[in-house]
């Protein structure tokens, strides 16, 4: 029982990992003793995290545009290139738009689902031999879709196809996790509530604070947080857990009224 939390030696791949979520994960993951590959589109702050993050352990950047099958083709096959076994694939990359209901855009609609659905599902299935050849049944690979709290219910903003894009991804894990078991690989998902991001910045700017007190739990979310939730659907202590879409929210949806 005292390895149940142990990912020493393991080989994970975070998309938008330069920063917010995806950076908190990768975070938690090198610390843990996980080789760990960051991507995103832009390589100046990418590459910086990278070296951030390697004064912990083994961070390796590489970068890609996921918004394109082009994009997830090409980054899929420099992993592979690379490894030979990935244990753990967080789809973490993504994108939000809003606008009123009467103005909205079909640019804006195809951006957000192209990045945060179409790409998640189809780099998942590129990397499919590296999970099938890092899992087994004692330990399967996993694979953790970043979804939102925006996904379950009404988020009242105008950001209507990243509501929509984030209750797909929860649906399409529950899809993928009923026909990836046989091949053990683990599909499940989080669904963060607040936390710092870019994504949030237009939301805090500063007022993180007075943001957390109307949590339940008094506060937003921390790197903490989000790392250790990955780390746990990533470690022996979950090998039984899939298909399920764990909301970290600090109680924000259970007393929603």
């Amino acid at each position: 029982m005292k390895n149940l939390f142990n990912l020493q030696g393991k080989v994970a791949v975070v998309t938008g990992g330069s920063r917010g979520i995806g950076a908190m994960i990768a975070r938690g993951f090198v610390e843990n003793g996980v080789k760990t590959y960051i991507t995103a589109r832009k390589l100046e702050e990418l590459e910086a995290t990278a070296r951030e993050l390697s004064e912990y352990g083994e961070c390796i950047a590489v970068a890609s545009d996921l918004s394109s099958l082009e994009g997830v083709t090409a980054f899929a096959k420099a992993i592979q290139e690379k490894e030979d076994k990935v244990d753990i694939l967080v789809n973490n990359a993504g994108a939000t738009w809003g606008a009123p209901i009467d103005e909205f855009p079909e640019a804006g609609w195809d951006k957000v689902m192209d990045l945060n659905v179409k790409s998640l599902f189809f780099l998942t299935q590129q990397l499919l031999p590296a999970l099938r050849n890092a899992g087994n049944q004692e330990d399967p690979a996993r694979v953790i879709n970043i979804g939102s709290i925006n996904g379950l219910f009404n988020p009242n903003m105008t950001n209507y196809s990243y509501s929509a894009s984030k209750a797909a991804v929860i649906h399409l894990t529950k899809h993928l996790a009923a026909d990836l078991v046989k091949d053990c690989i683990n599909v499940n998902g989080i669904a963060p509530g607040l936390f710092p991001s870019k994504m949030t910045a237009y939301a805090l700017e500063g007022h993180e604070e007075e943001a957390g007190k109307t949590i339940p739990r008094g506060r937003i979310g921390s790197a903490e947080d989000a790392a250790g939730t990955a780390i746990y659907l990533s470690a022996r202590a979950s090998a039984w857990v899939t298909g399920h879409t764990i909301v970290l929210d600090g109680g924000h949806c259970a007393s929603a009224h």
